[in-house]
């Protein structure tokens, strides 16, 4: 596995706030604005409608399983300017549980509400936003809104990705960007998030560094390192190399994502060799993702968009009885086009093509599982609508 990373930072060449903060809806007119006629002249409130719906036709090995529509997501967004100063954010999503997680260490609910918090811009150079938010991790891929994605790799759809704190941002110069962020290392309880057995960390908080850089539009980075304190005497360690290349029309990204765990906090190892003897998620995960998107915008109203996804999963170290070593490769492979009926708006629909594939190494096999295959066809359409 060392290797492997090694060889994707070889091809690895040397924006905005925290992740998802892209409006897709900029310079749209909004939905008051059509119906009342007056032009909205201040940036002091915006309200956002965000929708993701399909119909679903899925295989699995070779069989057909079912035929649904699927509201995938639906968001809604309140933000804000209130000066030159201060600013407000708050989305969240209407099909999750709203209940905060009863061990919780924030008093927020742990899947339903993504950002809630104010920004502060001090000056020109720097700026902060406090309250709940998405972490900053590296990747392209990440730094999109959750509704523009038909399917997230494995590692991103494990991780708890909204989280409680402060970012502080340091605009070095137009092109260049570094973020220093500091959250709750978990939503959920300890229970929910590791299994049993494992204390309580005093000082539960995950550190991210994050770099943004431009170079003159063509190349983009969107890399970090992040440090979680798990649980007392456990830590994670996460690295994240976003990469984008945009040539007029053509647009494509690579991202590299590499994570070490002190606890299996992603889950998808654990349930492959089983939990610990005190009933806890495994220890010493390990996991790498390779991302690579392209797309080519070959008409202002047609897009086209290929996707694969290359990800191993096992365990850094031996525990006791369970071997160190790769556990699973999990392939992902995504083909679509894209319609854009409307001027100067975002609302697009889709056909898309999703396919997985997991294929186990012995050590998996030998735990039960043998290599399986799901096959997705989606017809549907996006809209960020800005209705106020």
């Amino acid at each position: 596995m060392k290797k492997i990373i090694f060889l994707a930072l070889l091809f690895v060449p040397v924006t905005t706030m925290a992740q998802q903060d892209k409006d897709a809806s900029a310079g749209e007119q909004s939905l008051f604005e059509k119906v009342t006629k007056i032009e909205k002249k201040q940036d002091n409130f915006h309200f956002l409608l965000n929708l993701n719906n399909s119909f679903d036709v899925n295989q699995a090995d070779g069989e057909f399983q079912n035929a649904k529509f699927n509201m995938r997501q639906i968001r809604i967004e309140a933000k804000g300017n209130i000066n030159n100063t201060f600013s407000f954010r708050w989305r969240q999503r209407l099909n999750r549980n709203n209940s905060p997680a009863p061990d919780g260490i924030d008093n927020m609910p742990a899947s339903s509400i993504d950002v809630a918090g104010i920004g502060v811009k001090a000056s020109d150079n720097f700026s902060m936003f406090l309250g709940k938010q998405c972490a900053a991790y590296g990747g392209m891929e990440f730094d999109l809104n959750p509704i523009e994605i038909y399917e997230y790799s494995d590692m991103v759809d494990y991780m708890s990705n909204f989280l409680t704190g402060a970012n502080f941002q340091f605009q070095l110069n137009p092109s260049h960007q570094l973020q220093l962020q500091i959250l709750d290392s978990r939503s959920a309880s300890m229970s929910d998030m590791y299994g049993e057995g494992y204390e309580q960390s005093k000082v539960p908080l995950v550190y991210t560094v994050n770099w943004n850089g431009d170079f003159g539009g063509v190349f983009k980075t969107r890399w970090s390192y992040s440090l979680m304190s798990q649980a007392k005497g456990y830590q994670s360690h996460y690295i994240a190399l976003g990469n984008e290349v945009t040539i007029n029309n053509f647009d494509a990204f690579f991202d590299v994502m590499y994570m070490r765990e002190g606890i299996d906090r992603e889950g998808i190892v654990s349930g492959i060799v089983g939990n610990n003897a005190q009933g806890g998620h495994q220890n010493d995960a390990e996991y790498l993702s390779l991302v690579l998107k392209a797309q080519y915008r070959f008409n202002p109203q047609w897009n086209v968009f290929v996707k694969g996804m290359y990800e191993n999963e096992g365990l850094s170290k031996s525990n006791g009885a369970i071997e160190k070593g790769k556990y699973r490769t999990a392939l992902g492979y995504l083909a679509g086009i894209e319609y854009y009926p409307l001027k100067n708006s975002n609302l697009h629909f889709f056909l898309t093509y999703v396919g997985r594939h997991y294929s186990y190494t012995d050590r998996g096999k030998a735990c039960g599982f043998d290599d399986y295959s799901s096959n997705r066809i989606s017809l549907g359409y996006i809209w960020q609508l800005p209705m106020f």
